[in-house]
Protein backbone atom coordinates (compact mmCIF):
# COMPACT_ATOMS: atom_id res chain seq x y z
CA UNK A 1 0.00 0.00 0.00
CA UNK A 2 1.10 3.78 -0.62
CA UNK A 3 -0.50 6.80 -0.67
CA UNK A 4 0.82 8.64 -4.49
CA UNK A 5 0.09 11.84 -5.77
CA UNK A 6 -2.58 11.84 -8.72
CA UNK A 7 -0.61 13.13 -11.05
CA UNK A 8 1.88 10.57 -10.67
CA UNK A 9 -0.87 7.22 -11.37
CA UNK A 10 -1.00 4.98 -13.92
CA UNK A 11 -3.91 3.59 -15.23
CA UNK A 12 -4.37 -0.30 -14.15
CA UNK A 13 -3.55 0.72 -10.22
CA UNK A 14 -5.74 -0.32 -7.98
CA UNK A 15 -7.35 1.94 -4.55
CA UNK A 16 -6.59 0.77 -1.35
CA UNK A 17 -9.09 3.42 0.11
CA UNK A 18 -12.49 4.94 -1.08
CA UNK A 19 -11.66 8.29 -2.62
CA UNK A 20 -13.94 11.50 -1.10
CA UNK A 21 -14.87 14.36 -2.60
CA UNK A 22 -14.67 17.89 -0.50
CA UNK A 23 -18.25 16.91 0.29
CA UNK A 24 -18.14 13.73 1.28
CA UNK A 25 -19.83 12.00 -1.27
CA UNK A 26 -17.66 8.79 -2.60
CA UNK A 27 -16.16 9.52 -6.03
CA UNK A 28 -14.54 5.94 -6.59
CA UNK A 29 -14.78 3.07 -4.57
CA UNK A 30 -12.19 1.00 -2.10
CA UNK A 31 -10.76 -1.94 -4.91
CA UNK A 32 -11.30 0.11 -8.12
CA UNK A 33 -8.79 -0.71 -11.11
CA UNK A 34 -7.99 3.18 -12.28
CA UNK A 35 -8.59 3.87 -16.29
CA UNK A 36 -7.27 6.94 -17.82
CA UNK A 37 -10.75 8.10 -17.54
CA UNK A 38 -10.66 7.83 -14.00
CA UNK A 39 -7.32 9.79 -13.52
CA UNK A 40 -8.94 12.49 -15.37
CA UNK A 41 -11.68 12.66 -13.17
CA UNK A 42 -9.93 12.58 -9.70
CA UNK A 43 -7.79 15.09 -11.13
CA UNK A 44 -11.01 17.56 -11.87
CA UNK A 45 -12.26 16.86 -8.64
CA UNK A 46 -8.12 18.51 -7.32
CA UNK A 47 -7.78 15.18 -5.35
CA UNK A 48 -4.10 15.46 -4.66
CA UNK A 49 -3.60 11.65 -3.82
CA UNK A 50 -4.85 8.39 -2.90
CA UNK A 51 -3.80 5.06 -1.65
CA UNK A 52 -3.26 2.37 -3.46
CA UNK A 53 -1.93 -1.16 -3.58
CA UNK A 54 1.16 -1.51 -5.60
CA UNK A 55 4.16 -3.80 -6.39
CA UNK A 56 6.75 -2.74 -4.23
CA UNK A 57 9.32 -2.25 -6.93
CA UNK A 58 12.08 -0.10 -5.29
CA UNK A 59 12.74 1.69 -8.79
CA UNK A 60 9.11 2.67 -9.18
CA UNK A 61 8.82 4.04 -5.93
CA UNK A 62 12.38 6.19 -6.19
CA UNK A 63 11.44 7.36 -9.77
CA UNK A 64 7.70 8.84 -8.47
CA UNK A 65 9.92 10.38 -5.71
CA UNK A 66 12.75 11.78 -8.18
CA UNK A 67 9.60 13.58 -10.28
CA UNK A 68 8.17 14.66 -6.84
CA UNK A 69 11.23 16.70 -6.31
CA UNK A 70 11.79 17.79 -9.90
CA UNK A 71 8.51 19.09 -10.05
CA UNK A 72 8.00 20.84 -6.82
CA UNK A 73 9.27 23.98 -7.95
CA UNK A 74 7.89 24.38 -11.10
CA UNK A 75 5.59 27.96 -11.26
CA UNK A 76 2.26 27.50 -10.15
CA UNK A 77 -0.25 27.16 -12.90
CA UNK A 78 -3.26 29.78 -13.21
CA UNK A 79 -5.57 27.83 -11.39
CA UNK A 80 -3.36 27.16 -7.99
CA UNK A 81 -2.50 31.16 -8.17
CA UNK A 82 -5.99 31.61 -8.29
CA UNK A 83 -6.42 29.44 -4.84
CA UNK A 84 -2.69 31.64 -3.36
CA UNK A 85 -4.50 34.67 -4.27
CA UNK A 86 -7.94 33.79 -2.79
CA UNK A 87 -5.63 32.94 0.60
CA UNK A 88 -4.02 35.95 0.78
CA UNK A 89 -7.82 37.59 0.41
CA UNK A 90 -8.74 35.32 3.43
CA UNK A 91 -6.12 36.61 5.90
CA UNK A 92 -6.65 40.04 4.91
CA UNK A 93 -10.65 40.03 5.56
CA UNK A 94 -9.50 38.52 8.98
CA UNK A 95 -7.90 41.27 9.80
CA UNK A 96 -9.70 44.08 8.42
CA UNK A 97 -13.24 42.19 9.94
CA UNK A 98 -10.97 42.26 13.34
CA UNK A 99 -10.41 46.08 12.75
CA UNK A 100 -13.59 46.92 12.27
CA UNK A 101 -15.32 45.17 14.80
CA UNK A 102 -12.71 47.23 16.76
CA UNK A 103 -13.52 50.21 15.62
CA UNK A 104 -10.63 50.56 13.48
CA UNK A 105 -11.48 51.83 9.77
CA UNK A 106 -11.72 49.48 7.11
CA UNK A 107 -8.59 49.24 4.91
CA UNK A 108 -10.38 49.61 1.55
CA UNK A 109 -7.69 50.38 -0.45
CA UNK A 110 -5.80 47.22 0.48
CA UNK A 111 -8.93 44.74 0.19
CA UNK A 112 -10.02 46.59 -3.18
CA UNK A 113 -6.40 45.95 -4.62
CA UNK A 114 -6.63 42.44 -3.64
CA UNK A 115 -9.74 42.01 -4.90
CA UNK A 116 -8.73 42.84 -8.34
CA UNK A 117 -5.83 40.76 -8.32
CA UNK A 118 -7.81 37.56 -7.90
CA UNK A 119 -10.11 38.75 -10.35
CA UNK A 120 -7.73 38.69 -12.90
CA UNK A 121 -7.58 34.90 -12.74
CA UNK A 122 -11.49 34.84 -12.28
CA UNK A 123 -11.43 32.69 -15.27
CA UNK A 124 -10.65 29.99 -13.38
CA UNK A 125 -13.05 30.42 -10.61
CA UNK A 126 -16.43 28.20 -11.70
CA UNK A 127 -19.33 28.92 -9.94
CA UNK A 128 -20.48 25.70 -9.82
CA UNK A 129 -17.65 23.50 -9.49
CA UNK A 130 -15.30 25.88 -6.98
CA UNK A 131 -14.57 24.36 -3.83
CA UNK A 132 -12.38 27.09 -1.82
CA UNK A 133 -9.32 25.00 0.17
CA UNK A 134 -9.22 24.53 3.92
CA UNK A 135 -13.17 25.41 4.25
CA UNK A 136 -13.32 22.80 6.83
CA UNK A 137 -13.47 25.04 9.47
CA UNK A 138 -17.23 25.62 9.61
CA UNK A 139 -16.81 29.32 12.12
CA UNK A 140 -14.93 30.56 9.20
CA UNK A 141 -17.89 30.34 6.78
CA UNK A 142 -18.55 34.08 6.65
CA UNK A 143 -15.23 34.90 5.60
CA UNK A 144 -15.44 31.82 2.21
CA UNK A 145 -19.14 33.46 1.91
CA UNK A 146 -18.01 36.89 1.42
CA UNK A 147 -15.43 36.12 -1.14
CA UNK A 148 -17.42 33.51 -3.26
CA UNK A 149 -20.28 36.20 -3.17
CA UNK A 150 -17.79 38.85 -4.05
CA UNK A 151 -17.20 37.12 -7.29
CA UNK A 152 -20.14 35.59 -8.01
CA UNK A 153 -21.67 39.04 -7.73
CA UNK A 154 -18.90 40.55 -10.01
CA UNK A 155 -19.44 37.93 -12.81
CA UNK A 156 -23.14 38.08 -12.46
CA UNK A 157 -23.20 41.87 -12.89
CA UNK A 158 -21.13 41.48 -15.84
CA UNK A 159 -23.55 38.59 -17.36
CA UNK A 160 -26.38 40.86 -17.05
CA UNK A 161 -24.28 44.42 -19.29
CA UNK A 162 -23.75 46.50 -16.19
CA UNK A 163 -21.39 49.22 -17.07
CA UNK A 164 -17.35 48.47 -16.08
CA UNK A 165 -17.38 51.26 -13.48
CA UNK A 166 -19.99 49.31 -11.76
CA UNK A 167 -17.74 45.58 -11.80
CA UNK A 168 -16.11 46.57 -8.94
CA UNK A 169 -18.18 48.18 -7.04
CA UNK A 170 -20.75 45.42 -6.99
CA UNK A 171 -17.88 43.14 -6.00
CA UNK A 172 -17.41 45.07 -3.00
CA UNK A 173 -20.96 45.03 -2.61
CA UNK A 174 -20.91 40.94 -1.96
CA UNK A 175 -17.64 41.39 0.25
CA UNK A 176 -19.65 43.45 2.50
CA UNK A 177 -23.01 41.97 2.35
CA UNK A 178 -22.88 40.55 5.59
CA UNK A 179 -20.29 42.49 7.68
CA UNK A 180 -22.97 43.52 10.18
CA UNK A 181 -22.73 39.93 11.50
CA UNK A 182 -19.33 40.90 13.54
CA UNK A 183 -21.77 42.72 15.59
CA UNK A 184 -23.36 39.87 16.37
CA UNK A 185 -23.05 37.05 19.00
CA UNK A 186 -21.45 34.10 17.91
CA UNK A 187 -23.36 31.96 19.67
CA UNK A 188 -26.25 33.08 17.06
CA UNK A 189 -24.06 32.68 14.20
CA UNK A 190 -22.87 29.53 14.92
CA UNK A 191 -25.76 27.93 16.40
CA UNK A 192 -25.65 24.26 15.03
CA UNK A 193 -30.38 24.03 15.30
CA UNK A 194 -32.78 25.94 14.47
CA UNK A 195 -32.80 29.64 15.73
CA UNK A 196 -35.37 30.88 18.00
CA UNK A 197 -37.83 33.76 17.23
CA UNK A 198 -35.98 36.10 19.28
CA UNK A 199 -32.89 35.06 17.90
CA UNK A 200 -34.02 35.36 14.10
CA UNK A 201 -34.98 39.03 15.17
CA UNK A 202 -31.14 39.52 16.23
CA UNK A 203 -29.80 37.96 13.44
CA UNK A 204 -31.59 40.23 11.12
CA UNK A 205 -30.35 43.14 12.34
CA UNK A 206 -27.07 42.77 10.65
CA UNK A 207 -28.69 44.39 7.64
CA UNK A 208 -28.66 47.86 9.58
CA UNK A 209 -25.42 47.29 11.41
CA UNK A 210 -23.72 46.25 8.46
CA UNK A 211 -24.80 49.85 6.33
CA UNK A 212 -24.12 51.22 10.05
CA UNK A 213 -20.29 49.90 9.64
CA UNK A 214 -19.93 51.06 5.76
CA UNK A 215 -21.80 54.08 5.89
CA UNK A 216 -18.86 56.33 6.85
CA UNK A 217 -16.19 54.19 4.53
CA UNK A 218 -15.03 55.97 1.75
CA UNK A 219 -13.89 54.82 -1.71
CA UNK A 220 -17.35 52.76 -1.89
CA UNK A 221 -20.67 53.82 -3.37
CA UNK A 222 -23.86 53.98 -2.17
CA UNK A 223 -24.52 50.77 -3.66
CA UNK A 224 -22.22 49.03 -1.82
CA UNK A 225 -23.31 50.39 0.99
CA UNK A 226 -27.26 49.64 0.47
CA UNK A 227 -26.29 45.96 -0.69
CA UNK A 228 -25.60 45.51 3.06
CA UNK A 229 -28.69 46.78 4.12
CA UNK A 230 -30.89 45.41 1.18
CA UNK A 231 -29.56 42.17 0.07
CA UNK A 232 -32.45 40.35 2.17
CA UNK A 233 -34.89 41.85 0.41
CA UNK A 234 -37.49 40.75 -1.75
CA UNK A 235 -39.23 41.51 -5.05
CA UNK A 236 -42.59 41.27 -3.42
CA UNK A 237 -42.25 43.14 -0.48
CA UNK A 238 -42.27 40.57 1.84
CA UNK A 239 -38.36 40.77 2.88
CA UNK A 240 -36.69 42.79 5.18
CA UNK A 241 -35.39 45.09 7.25
CA UNK A 242 -37.59 47.70 5.53
CA UNK A 243 -39.73 45.84 3.71
CA UNK A 244 -39.20 47.45 0.13
CA UNK A 245 -40.48 46.66 -3.45
CA UNK A 246 -39.08 46.05 -7.10
CA UNK A 247 -36.82 49.02 -8.25
CA UNK A 248 -36.66 50.45 -4.88
CA UNK A 249 -34.20 47.48 -3.97
CA UNK A 250 -30.92 48.76 -5.55
CA UNK A 251 -29.44 46.83 -8.42
CA UNK A 252 -26.22 45.57 -6.13
CA UNK A 253 -28.61 44.37 -3.47
CA UNK A 254 -30.71 42.24 -6.34
CA UNK A 255 -27.50 40.77 -7.66
CA UNK A 256 -25.87 40.13 -4.09
CA UNK A 257 -29.05 38.40 -3.09
CA UNK A 258 -28.86 36.39 -5.81
CA UNK A 259 -25.28 35.28 -4.99
CA UNK A 260 -25.65 35.38 -1.12
CA UNK A 261 -28.38 32.08 -1.62
CA UNK A 262 -26.54 30.27 -3.88
CA UNK A 263 -23.28 30.11 -1.83
CA UNK A 264 -25.49 30.11 1.27
CA UNK A 265 -27.29 26.82 0.26
CA UNK A 266 -24.42 24.71 -1.59
CA UNK A 267 -22.07 25.54 1.19
CA UNK A 268 -21.60 23.10 4.78
CA UNK A 269 -22.51 25.31 8.02
CA UNK A 270 -23.07 24.83 11.20
CA UNK A 271 -26.70 24.29 10.87
CA UNK A 272 -26.72 22.41 7.51
CA UNK A 273 -25.11 20.26 5.11
CA UNK A 274 -24.50 21.61 1.43
CA UNK A 275 -27.06 21.19 -1.09
CA UNK A 276 -26.32 19.99 -4.90
CA UNK A 277 -25.94 23.53 -6.85
CA UNK A 278 -28.52 22.06 -9.18
CA UNK A 279 -31.35 22.03 -6.55
CA UNK A 280 -30.21 24.95 -5.39
CA UNK A 281 -30.67 26.64 -9.02
CA UNK A 282 -33.96 25.17 -9.17
CA UNK A 283 -35.17 26.74 -6.03
CA UNK A 284 -33.60 30.71 -7.19
CA UNK A 285 -35.88 29.96 -10.63
CA UNK A 286 -38.85 29.08 -8.58
CA UNK A 287 -37.68 32.20 -6.00
CA UNK A 288 -38.04 34.34 -8.98
CA UNK A 289 -41.46 34.35 -9.64
CA UNK A 290 -42.28 37.26 -6.43
CA UNK A 291 -39.33 36.88 -4.36
CA UNK A 292 -35.69 37.39 -6.46
CA UNK A 293 -35.40 39.75 -9.74
CA UNK A 294 -36.28 37.18 -12.65
CA UNK A 295 -34.23 38.83 -15.72
CA UNK A 296 -31.12 38.40 -12.90
CA UNK A 297 -31.82 34.79 -12.16
CA UNK A 298 -32.36 33.43 -15.70
CA UNK A 299 -29.19 35.68 -16.91
CA UNK A 300 -27.59 33.25 -13.45
CA UNK A 301 -29.12 30.16 -14.25
CA UNK A 302 -28.41 30.24 -18.06
CA UNK A 303 -24.30 31.61 -17.44
CA UNK A 304 -23.42 28.73 -15.29
CA UNK A 305 -25.03 25.85 -16.98
CA UNK A 306 -23.33 26.46 -20.02
CA UNK A 307 -21.30 23.15 -20.08
CA UNK A 308 -20.97 21.17 -23.34
CA UNK A 309 -21.72 18.03 -24.24
CA UNK A 310 -19.24 15.69 -22.43
CA UNK A 311 -19.39 17.40 -19.56
CA UNK A 312 -18.92 14.56 -16.42
CA UNK A 313 -21.73 14.89 -13.79
CA UNK A 314 -21.79 13.17 -10.16
CA UNK A 315 -25.84 11.99 -10.01
CA UNK A 316 -27.51 11.89 -6.57
CA UNK A 317 -27.19 7.86 -6.26
CA UNK A 318 -23.48 8.29 -6.93
CA UNK A 319 -23.63 7.03 -10.49
CA UNK A 320 -20.76 9.51 -13.24
CA UNK A 321 -22.01 9.84 -16.33
CA UNK A 322 -21.96 12.70 -18.81
CA UNK A 323 -23.94 15.23 -20.16
CA UNK A 324 -25.30 14.51 -23.79
CA UNK A 325 -27.86 16.53 -24.34
CA UNK A 326 -29.32 20.22 -23.01
CA UNK A 327 -32.71 21.46 -23.22
CA UNK A 328 -32.19 25.57 -22.96
CA UNK A 329 -35.81 25.67 -21.22
CA UNK A 330 -35.01 23.55 -18.61
CA UNK A 331 -30.98 23.91 -17.60
CA UNK A 332 -30.65 22.23 -14.82
CA UNK A 333 -31.79 19.19 -15.72
CA UNK A 334 -30.27 17.83 -18.65
CA UNK A 335 -29.88 14.36 -20.51
CA UNK A 336 -27.09 12.39 -18.90
CA UNK A 337 -25.46 9.04 -20.38
CA UNK A 338 -24.55 6.95 -17.91
CA UNK A 339 -23.03 2.69 -18.68
CA UNK A 340 -24.31 3.60 -22.06
CA UNK A 341 -28.26 4.44 -20.62
CA UNK A 342 -29.73 8.11 -21.23
CA UNK A 343 -31.56 9.47 -18.11
CA UNK A 344 -33.39 12.30 -18.82
CA UNK A 345 -33.41 14.50 -15.78
CA UNK A 346 -36.63 16.20 -16.65
CA UNK A 347 -38.65 13.31 -16.48
CA UNK A 348 -36.50 11.13 -14.17
CA UNK A 349 -37.22 14.07 -11.65
CA UNK A 350 -36.05 11.45 -8.94
CA UNK A 351 -32.22 12.05 -10.04
CA UNK A 352 -30.45 15.31 -9.88
CA UNK A 353 -27.16 16.05 -10.71
CA UNK A 354 -24.84 16.12 -7.63
CA UNK A 355 -22.00 17.72 -8.69
CA UNK A 356 -20.08 18.57 -11.61
CA UNK A 357 -16.90 17.03 -12.25
CA UNK A 358 -15.04 17.83 -15.56
CA UNK A 359 -16.59 20.36 -18.07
Amino acid sequence: MAVVAVNLLKSGEKLNQNVLTALGGTLLYKGKVLTLRDLEILKAFLIPSVSVSIDGKEERASSRTEITQNTAHQPLNPTLKFNEEYGIMINLLKKSINKANGGVGIPILDIRNQLETIIRYIEHYNILTYVPPKTTVLTEYMYHNAIMVALTSYQLAKWHGLQQKDLMQVALAGLFHDIGNIKLDESILNKPSKLTSDELEEMKKHTVNGYQILRSVAAINDGVKLAALQHHEKIDGSGYPQGLRDEKIHMYARIVAIADIFHAMTSRRAHQEAISPYLVLEQLFSESFGKLDPALVQTFIYKVTQFGNGTLVRLNDNRVGEIVFSDRTHPTRPWVKVDGIIINLITDRQYFIEEVIQS
